[in-house]
């Protein structure tokens, strides 16, 4: 018998809770009033926005509902300033009148009314391409960089795992041998030069008097792809108006301006900054309180924020109904964990992981802040070592923590993060839902969500492997992020394995095993 086989036989599994929580989350479901409400009611939760505060009020008020201990919003420091946008338009004005699908990206001001202009074509793409266009910019809308090449898809749009696919995520590709030091070095200048240019082109633009500017959204099909520009900050320049168009109307106008054609737009943005200066950022938490070792916490997370142009829906009010509904089925089915039970619904992420990394910085350990300006001002990822990790009394206490931030797809599983330890143990939880799909556990790890917040102190955290549906090529960071892209049979299969994990972490008898500390 293999070494995987015994240890499942040793992780116990209680199958009559597992039986209550099957109960509730298939038959007896609220995930889809969660992520209703979330959507169509309150709509894109931008950090910081009017709309994001309605949502942390909105879930602490369904978390009280449903009597969960400890009920509250936790402040990290300055995000920076809200912004919310009600309206943009873009039309293309003279002998053929046209709408232009557009929508403005977030932080960058309003126009204050339509404003009209010749439009002309800006390709920067180093300081010194800046002087081509000086004195030649004032009273124009500016249109950014250059026609895309439309590229025909061979695959279908949504995609879910077969046993193909879920049997390629059971190879690891072993790292190849690079200089650390080096390869961090390139990234940082890439970083450093990137957000130079940005802010010399920012400032350029509000010096010379355009109107508003215009780029081509990253992805065809018609879909406005858009995240943020201009500053957050309050005191630094936020630029003129920005929009994202679609491709299929960004292509004709580089066209018309190649063959000398006269184009004239007429833009209309209702944006503006909520705060005048710089606010916290918030993540709401509760928590089922455990019976005989409270003071040991496992977690369920998923980020509350989401970009402005869609309703946040698959990223990421999926993970969000998904946690709360865990909670909510836990309480249901009479749950009684021996360690405490922590759901967060984190602020920032889409800026940087911002609201998980702060609170585990305050509550479990964090690495020396670097002293050095030009080192503070990088992301977390691209500093340079500062010393050993810090931990605070937490830091052992803690047990593992599960997250949801890859769409609405169903679960198929959960990368391990070469936590090969955790591997037999998940394997045991997994087993009673190999009915709903859920077999695969991958020893490679995954990113770029907040379970990265615990996993780079140290800590267990992990991400659950999950059908792609049209994720990654319809609705990440679009305007067709909306509840139509989602699944409600795999919510609930998600909301069911995620309390299952979450109860039987919070039940184990020794604690939840861990990689080496970095």
């Amino acid at each position: 018998m293999g070494g995987n086989a015994v240890a499942q036989q040793r992780e116990p599994v209680d199958l009559d809770m597992v039986g209550k929580i099957r109960q509730q989350a298939f038959h007896k479901s609220q995930v889809m009033d969660t992520f209703s409400y979330l959507t169509e009611r309150i709509g894109p939760r931008l950090t910081n926005s009017p709309a994001m505060g309605r949502a942390n009020a909105w879930t602490r008020g369904k978390f009280s509902e449903w009597k969960l201990d400890n009920v509250h919003d936790e402040a990290f420091d300055e995000f920076g300033r809200g912004w919310e946008f009600t309206s943009a338009s873009v039309e293309m004005l003279g002998d053929r009148v046209q709408p232009l699908h557009a929508l403005p990206k977030a932080w960058t001001p309003g126009t204050n009314g339509p404003v009209e202009g010749d439009l002309v074509q800006v390709d920067i793409k180093k300081p010194e391409d800046i002087e081509k266009y000086r004195g030649k910019l004032r009273g124009k809308i500016l249109l950014l960089g250059e026609a895309r090449e439309y590229k025909r898809g061979t695959d279908a749009d949504s995609h879910r795992h077969d046993a193909t696919s879920l049997e390629g995520l059971q190879e690891f590709t072993l790292p190849k041998d690079k200089d650390v030091a080096a390869d961090r070095a390139k990234r940082v200048k890439e970083y450093q030069e990137k957000q130079a240019l940005a802010a010399k082109v920012n400032a350029f633009f509000v010096e010379e008097g355009a109107l508003a500017s215009i780029s081509i959204s990253s992805w065809d099909n018609g879909i406005i792809r858009v995240a943020g520009g201009g500053s957050r900050k309050a005191g630094e320049a936020v630029g003129i108006p920005e929009l994202a168009m679609i491709a299929e109307h960004f292509n004709p106008l580089v066209r018309a301006l190649e063959a000398k054609q006269s184009v004239r737009l007429r833009v209309d943005v209702a944006a503006r900054f909520t705060d005048e200066a710089d606010q916290p950022g918030y993540n709401t938490l509760a928590e089922i309180r455990g019976s005989s070792r409270p003071d040991e916490v496992v977690m369920i997370g998923a980020h509350l924020d989401s970009w402005h142009s869609g309703t946040g829906a698959a990223d990421n009010a999926a993970g969000v109904a998904v946690m709360m509904e865990a909670m909510r089925i836990l309480k249901a089915s009479g749950a009684k964990p021996k360690r405490t039970i922590r759901v967060a619904l984190w602020s920032g992420e889409e800026q940087g992981l911002i609201g998980s990394q702060a609170y585990v910085a305050k509550h479990f350990g964090r690495f020396p802040e670097p002293t050095d300006p030009a080192q503070k001002a990088l992301p977390a990822s691209l500093r340079e070592p500062t010393g050993a990790l810090q931990k605070t009394r937490d830091y052992s206490k803690f047990q593992v923590y599960f997250n949801m931030d890859n769409g609405s797809g169903r679960f198929r599983g959960i990368y391990a993060q070469e936590n090969l330890a955790a591997m037999p143990i998940f394997e045991a939880w997994l087993a009673p839902f190999h009915d709903v799909g859920a077999t695969t556990v991958a020893t490679r790890n995954t990113g770029s969500t907040d379970h990265i917040s615990f996993d780079r102190i140290g800590l267990p955290g992990f991400q659950f492997i999950q059908d792609k549906l049209d994720y990654f090529s319809n609705v990440h960071h679009s305007h067709l992020d909306t509840w139509d892209h989602a699944e409600p049979e795999d919510l609930k299969q998600a909301a069911a394995i995620v309390a299952s994990f979450a109860y039987h972490a919070a039940m184990r008898e020794q604690p939840f095993p861990r990689k080496p500390e970095p």
